[in-house]
């Protein structure tokens, strides 16, 4: 009885071995079994146009890292839809469903300790992006990362744009009063990126010794059309006082310019500058209506993501592997586009990966 009872466990055992080995790997073209790297991606909203443009390039991104290292690499993207709850619940499934990787594009920063200590209970290294959680959450777990951008280097360089306007063309001052009237629009309230945008622009602007007088300021959400309807009833109130957009991003300074174009206002009317340097915005530098912008480089973020994704799965550490690492964070760099050079940045978006 006993050894019939052993030989069964036996058999079982080694059946739900077959299994976990089959589930983790692939077959070639040849039959070959591959190793299989899973990555659960949780976004904030799919219909955030940076975030959408970060995953196209991570998903674009699988197929060289396939190749470089005879992985099987499975890449499987949700949409929060703006509920902490939904994307908790979906990394509760990436967990069940033992990925290799989570990455996060959190919808509250401030309570990413939950995530990760799911993440750390399963032993899945997790990895957050764009939206950067508190550096206590980073800090409790070495298997945590976070790659993004730094915000004030991008306020400060949107900061720039006007002031190298300003040289260029005294004029932007259209009262001539000595002083640049402007209108913020900002981001999520509780966004870090917003309020650091918005924080350094206007200071880098001031320390050049450019006077600034604030109209209206208000939150837009990151949404394109959101912006245009706050622009829409800035020059209901303000008409041509306006002399200034500034926005926390693309998106939402594309929305100011709808707004001008319906008003009529766009050719001799505020100058306009945004954040990310999406390909909806350089199309619109080299059309003469946005005056520049910041570019935010997407596929340099999806590139470190998939990385360290990698790296993470295979078990060995990405400070000691990756170069981009510094501790647990990587922080790509931003450059400025205006018409001069708008026509290089968008066909450098538009070309396929190398």
């Amino acid at each position: 009885m006993t050894r019939l009872f052993l030989k069964r466990m036996t058999a079982l055992a080694l059946c739900l071995l077959l299994l976990v080995f089959a589930s983790s790997c692939a077959e070639d073209e040849t039959g070959q079994q591959l190793e299989t790297i899973k990555i659960g991606v949780a976004t904030y909203r799919s219909d955030d146009t940076f975030v959408a443009s970060l995953c196209e390039d991570l998903e674009n991104l699988v197929k060289e890292k396939e190749n470089e290292t005879g992985k099987k690499i499975i890449l499987n993207v949700v949409d929060g839809k703006n509920s902490q709850s939904n994307q908790n619940d979906q990394v509760d499934t990436f967990i069940a469903q033992s990925y290799n990787v989570i990455c996060v594009n959190p919808v509250d920063r401030t309570v990413a300790a939950v995530i990760v200590d799911k993440a750390k209970r399963a032993n899945i290294p997790v990895i957050f992006f764009n939206r950067e959680p508190v550096e206590e959450d980073i800090r409790m777990w070495d298997k945590v990362y976070y790659v993004g951008t730094d915000a004030k280097e991008s306020g400060i360089l949107e900061g720039q744009l006007i002031i190298d306007a300003l040289k260029a063309d005294p004029g932007i001052d259209r009262n001539g009063d000595g002083k640049l009237q402007y209108v913020m629009l900002e981001g999520e309230q509780a966004h870090q990126d917003s309020l650091i945008r918005t924080e350094y622009s206007v200071k880098t602007i001031t320390a050049a010794n450019i006077q600034m007088e604030k109209l209206a300021n208000d939150t837009a959400s990151w949404q394109r059309s959101l912006g245009a309807a706050k622009m829409r009833s800035w020059i209901d109130l303000y008409g041509g006082g306006i002399e200034v957009v500034l926005s926390n991003n693309d998106d939402m300074a594309l929305g100011a310019i709808d707004a001008l174009k319906e008003a009529d206002m766009l050719e001799g009317g505020p100058i306009v500058v945004g954040i990310d340097g999406t390909k909806a915005a350089l199309q619109s530098i080299l059309d003469g209506e946005l005056y520049g912008s910041v570019v935010n480089d997407a596929r340099k973020q999806a590139q470190a993501m998939l990385d360290i994704g990698c790296v993470l799965a295979a078990g060995e550490n990405p400070q000691e592997r990756l170069r981009v690492v510094n501790g647990q964070y990587v922080r790509v760099s931003h450059r400025v586009v205006t018409k001069e050079n708008a026509q290089e940045e968008l066909d450098e978006l538009l070309s396929p990966t190398e």
